[in-house]
């Protein structure tokens, strides 16, 4: 297998649609992520490309699926279906998001919002923990795209701090999902990236929303779905200049280019990373 990342660089999540380009890109630094539920098989193409895909390039293992932000704990087959990738294919990096997907046995195909209360705190955190412990890794859990103001006893950068303290997670700092929440809710980015531990930053997401078909401007959707928007690619800047270089992931889910065009943008996030580690070497 190829080994471990030595620097923060920029990667692209992987789609099956990409997979031959992907094998045959020799681009220094790169590497991929996927979503592990669409992996959780006994066998098949899918694992047998991304055997190969592993055997030349580090793996993020990005869930969707454990829903650590709702009433019951993580399904211990979920975790054991986990366990067994993470067996096969050593990943640099797993990370999960604040969101729920399941109650009561049924699955939504969505990431839907987590309460930001003290009791939705504590089970949150018991859900990480229960994670972190199944797996014997560390989690980073990633900031989700908000639409509407809902109750909170405790603000969201709070929350994602106070996980961190009581856990041990790291965060994935989702770029995209942060402009589109203070877009939507109105609050100051500023104050939330003074919240949040720097330090305990392990990744960087970023990604194309969309302005709603009948609101416009007024709401921003997370689509995944659109070219990276010009307020990302600045705010991405001002990011990795107040925290320092961090592996970063463009991701793609709909309307998907050309794997050239992912490409280009992941040059543009990786020529941001090179500034960065340069000027660190110039302050040393």
């Amino acid at each position: 297998m190829s080994s471990p990342e030595t620097s923060p660089s920029a990667g692209l999540g992987l789609k099956p649609e990409h997979f031959r380009p992907a094998l045959d890109e020799q681009t220094a630094g790169l590497w991929f992520e996927v979503h592990p539920e669409n992996y959780m098989s006994a066998g098949g193409p899918r694992l047998a490309w991304l055997d190969a895909i592993r055997a030349q390039r580090p793996l993020s293992l990005h869930g969707v699926g454990m829903s650590l932000g709702g009433l019951e704990p993580p399904d211990p087959e979920h975790l054991k279906r986990w366990k067994r990738l993470l067996e096969r294919y050593e990943p640099v990096r797993i990370s999960e998001h604040l969101a729920w997907s399941v109650h009561s046995g049924i699955y939504f195909n969505d990431l839907l919002p987590t309460p930001m209360t003290r009791a939705a705190l504590d089970r949150f955190c018991s859900h990480v923990d229960a994670m972190q412990t199944a797996l014997g890794r560390q989690v980073l859990i990633e900031n989700p795209s908000r639409y509407l103001p809902l109750r909170e006893e405790i603000p969201e950068a709070e929350f994602l701090a106070e996980t961190v303290r009581r856990t041990g997670c790291g965060l994935l700092l989702d770029v995209n999902n942060l402009h589109v929440s203070a877009h939507n809710l109105g609050f100051d980015i500023t104050a939330w990236l003074d919240t949040i531990p720097a330090s305990a930053v392990g990744e960087i997401h970023l990604a194309g929303h969309e302005a709603d078909a009948a609101l416009g401007g007024e709401l921003l959707i997370d689509t995944h779905g659109a070219p990276i928007a010009d307020p990302v690619w600045a705010l991405y800047q001002a990011v990795i200049e107040r925290i320092g270089p961090r592996p970063v992931l463009i991701e793609r889910d709909n309307n998907l280019p050309a794997f050239s065009e992912l490409l280009t943008e992941r040059e543009q996030a990786q020529g941001v990373l090179d500034a960065a580690l340069e000027k660190a070497d110039a302050d040393v």
